[in-house]
């Protein structure tokens, strides 16, 4: 019933017409596999898009799908996404306030302001200059990243804020569950879930990822995933490559993928990671 193909290590040399950068560094991210998605969700000729693990969206920014339902479970990333589509340029202006430098870094990194532009700025501010430009909190849901020490950038990227804001123009953005996100879908639309990658045995950030995605999740995210697809949606999952995740989606067709992880702090512990794209039928 399944189709596997085993991709290569080395870069994809086709290059997928980028709309749009994401504004985010998101633990998970999809950049380096939107040149395998997209061939496979091109194949759909779908109404609505649902992404329900939103994270820094490089999948909806590449294409911009006309009508979306973005969401994610994290308030304070969804809270960044709201301003920045319905007020960038307040968002702008409180990120031109804010400088580059270690002290102002820690200053803004133990600040946890209750004004939601605050929060939003505070976000990209973050994101951008964190070591390794990632967001991650500790069990206590503070954020704990050390200063990257790149004194050459601007917390503030005008046109890539601009360009994202215009991207989320008519997205509807959501902080909710996946499964009750999806509730509305109905036949003929597209869903893209990009879960953490939790799994039974797992370590280093697949283990991290276990305290806030439980096996449990991923049980009810893949009973959810087909049933949308017997509802007559399209689904598509990038998920670990474990025999226990494969098992969860013995019903989808899927391709197996090799890249180098980019989670370790420095080049010489990241080693390379297989995962897998889940998709139904066309």
């Amino acid at each position: 019933m399944n189709e596997s193909a085993t991709k290569n290590t080395e870069r994809t040399k086709k290059t997928s017409e980028i709309k749009c950068l994401p504004m985010l560094k998101w633990a998970g991210g999809k950049r380096r596999l939107i040149n395998h998605i997209i061939p496979i969700m091109k194949q759909y000729k779908f109404n609505r898009y649902f992404e329900p693990f939103f994270g820094g969206g490089a999948l909806f920014f590449a294409t911009q799908p006309e009508q979306s339902v973005l969401s994610d479970t994290n308030e304070e990333l969804i809270n960044c996404y709201l301003f920045v589509r319905d007020y960038p340029e307040l968002v702008i202006e409180q990120l031109k306030t804010m400088k580059n430098t270690e002290k102002d870094y820690y200053r803004i990194r133990s600040q946890q302001p209750t004004d939601n532009l605050a929060r939003a700025a505070r976000v990209i501010y973050l994101t951008t200059l964190s070591f390794n430009g990632i967001y991650r909190l500790n069990l206590r849901g503070e954020f704990n990243v050390p200063y990257g020490h790149k004194i050459h950038l601007n917390p503030c990227d005008e046109p890539r804020i601009m360009a994202v804001s215009n991207a989320l123009r008519n997205a509807q953005i959501l902080c909710a569950d996946f499964e009750v996100v999806v509730e509305n879908a109905q036949k003929g639309d597209l869903i893209y879930f990009d879960p953490p990658y939790t799994i039974i045995h797992g370590n280093g950030f697949v283990k991290y990822n276990s305290n806030v995605f439980t096996w449990e999740d991923q049980i009810r995210l893949a009973n959810t995933a087909r049933k949308l697809v017997h509802r007559g949606c399209h689904v598509i999952i990038s998920n670990a490559d474990a025999p226990e995740i494969i098992d969860l989606y013995s019903d989808f067709n899927f391709i197996r993928l090799e890249r180098p992880s980019v989670i370790a702090a420095s080049g010489e512990h990241r080693k390379k990671i297989t995962e897998i794209i889940f998709y139904s039928e066309v």
